[in-house]
């Protein structure tokens, strides 16, 4: 089975259901500790933490690029040094393996 890092995010439509807790469960697991799956279970998100607004932009620029060649857009909070990102799939009202495939990647772009 492909780690999710290595999958690609698949179109999801408006009569899809969202993922059932079972599920959102296992996929968290095989992202890091610090993806938090917020109380309403509908989002995942993660803080970023930087030195300084060149490398936040830096990392903005490399996580709109993963949104960009996965057709999957996060919301995303940008400061000074930190950049939070919030994913969800609003065409379904809560999360998808789409949300979890752009967080894996994600996280194997701040490891290099």
């Amino acid at each position: 089975m492909q780690k999710l890092f290595q999958q690609i995010c698949q179109p999801v439509s408006s009569g899809e259901k969202p993922l059932e807790e079972e599920q959102l469960l296992s996929l968290l697991d095989q992202l890091n500790r610090l993806w938090i799956l917020d109380e309403e279970k509908n989002n995942i998100y993660r803080q970023f933490d930087f030195n300084n607004f060149y490398e936040t932009m830096a990392f903005v620029n490399a996580a709109a690029w993963v949104a960009h060649q996965q057709d999957h857009h996060p919301e995303m909070l940008i400061a000074y040094n930190f950049c939070k990102i919030n994913y969800t799939t609003h065409s379904i009202n809560g999360l998808s393996l789409n949300d979890f495939i752009c967080a894996a990647r994600i996280n194997e772009i701040t490891k290099k």
